[in-house]
């Protein structure tokens, strides 16, 4: 069996949490990989002197299995290296909140034990895939997320036209609008007011960032649709962002959004579930005046 490790900067006290993951895998003869530039982080610490440098992952590594230790970023910037290799991943949290990386230091031995021998569910996520059109140029994007549309500075809205399936639908006077898949349910789309949806929901959220008119609410539609933008601002341009990766746009661009062709495949430990995730991290049910 062959792991490939991901991360991104972690503090020292998450050091002792991927020692216990390094030794477990080990003990189970359990071939290890780094991803390139976490390993490069790892050398960095004398605690880690003994890594083998020949066990560095690259872009056209294979593997049964991926871990991503971090935070949710982690996640998202790990989902898209994995892309369409079909690679489940693991999510361990070292980092805050984590409803993607939901793998506690207190249960780490035991869920990984529980998914060798195993005892685990593969859950399948919708990835967004985006297209910006500028003239002649074409530039593809995808996001397990989302992707937001927003203004550019403080002063001024921006005017959003959206089509679903060749029917227009609306003029957004607002900030921005977000295009969510089921996952970026609990991300900036909950922020906003947008509704959570189940992992397993076959559809994209869009909601609107401070829209201008009070009878603007947020949208759910079924993900084989396709979502076509114009925007107008009086600066000229605006930003995009694709899980938190964000760049400007010029205003002439149309932005092509979709369901992607693969999706990303996360590991559930049997005795995980997204609504205990959900009264856990959103503290649903507890009593803030004790």
């Amino acid at each position: 069996m062959k792991i490939i490790i991901f991360g991104t900067q972690f503090t020292d006290t998450h050091i002792f949490l991927l020692k216990k993951i390094i030794e477990f895998l080990t003990k189970h003869n359990i071939e290890i990989l780094y991803d390139a530039l976490f390993f490069d982080l790892l050398v960095k610490k004398k605690d880690f002197e003994f890594l083998n440098k020949k066990n560095i992952a690259d872009s056209d590594c294979t593997a049964d299995m991926a871990i991503s230790f971090g935070g949710d970023g982690t996640f998202l910037a790990t989902a898209l290296k994995i892309g369409s290799k079909n690679i489940p991943i693991l999510g361990v949290n070292a980092g805050r909140l984590g409803f993607l990386a939901d793998v506690s230091e207190t249960d780490i031995d035991s869920d990984l034990q529980a998914i060798l021998n195993g005892n685990h569910r593969i859950e399948e996520r919708t990835v967004l895939h985006l297209e910006i059109v500028q003239g002649r140029k074409t530039e593809t994007f995808f996001a397990l997320n989302d992707v937001s549309v927003l203004k550019k500075n403080i002063a001024s809205m921006i005017s959003i036209n959206l089509n679903i399936d060749g029917e227009f639908v609306n003029t957004y006077q607002s900030d921005g609008l977000i295009i969510s898949t089921p996952t970026g349910s609990t991300a900036y789309s909950l922020s906003v007011g947008g509704p959570i949806l189940t992992p397993d929901s076959e559809n994209f959220i869009l909601v609107p960032v401070a829209p201008h008119s009070l009878a603007v609410r947020p949208l759910v539609i079924r993900n084989t649709c396709k979502v076509v933008l114009k925007v107008e601002s009086r600066s000229g341009n605006y930003l995009v962002s694709v899980d938190s990766r964000s760049f400007q746009v010029k205003e002439n661009a149309v932005i092509l959004i979709r369901k992607a062709d693969y999706k990303i495949k996360s590991i559930q430990p049997q005795n995980h579930s997204f609504f205990n995730t959900l009264r856990n991290k959103l503290m649903w049910g507890a009593d803030v005046r004790k």
